[in-house]
């Protein structure tokens, strides 16, 4: 005889959490690619630099929670479209400094005011008070992990 199985996965968190994450950045992740050709990890990288500036790949690492070959793959690609350089550091050889071309600016800028009006878009179907409570319960999440 079989146990009946009472997991209901439709209501287990971390798998809400990621059909939400998948199917609310489609139509951007269409954007990203059809206009510049890049993968969601390579849209982060440029995002990162685009907001805070010169970073290397490990403080990338760090704010994205994204595994360092995925940053490294991100980054050869980004560069090879000439949307970012590399500068060495001088006093450590292993450490490089990533920073945007004036290509990548544009497609930062570009980029992310298509990111505002998506997110207006998606904030549009919940009240004020609900996205207000809905970012503040995800980043609490965020910082749980």
């Amino acid at each position: 005889m079989t146990q009946k199985d009472d997991f209901q996965l439709q209501g287990f968190l971390p798998y809400l959490l990621n059909q939400a994450a998948e199917e609310s950045s489609l139509a951007f992740q269409r954007i990203y690619k059809d206009r510049y050709g890049m993968l969601r990890t390579e849209w982060r990288v440029l995002f990162h630099l685009g907001i805070y500036g010169t970073l290397s790949a490990k403080e990338i690492g760090e704010r994205t929670k994204m595994h360092k070959t995925k940053i490294s793959r991100a980054v050869a690609k980004l560069e090879e479209r000439r949307l970012l350089t590399r500068q060495r550091d001088e006093a450590d050889r292993r450490l490089e400094y990533l920073t945007l071309t004036a290509a990548g600016q544009a497609a930062y800028v570009d980029l992310r005011s298509v990111a505002k009006e998506y997110d207006a878009g998606l904030a549009e179907q919940f009240s004020p008070e609900d996205i207000a409570k809905l970012r503040q319960m995800l980043r609490h999440l965020a910082r749980m992990t």
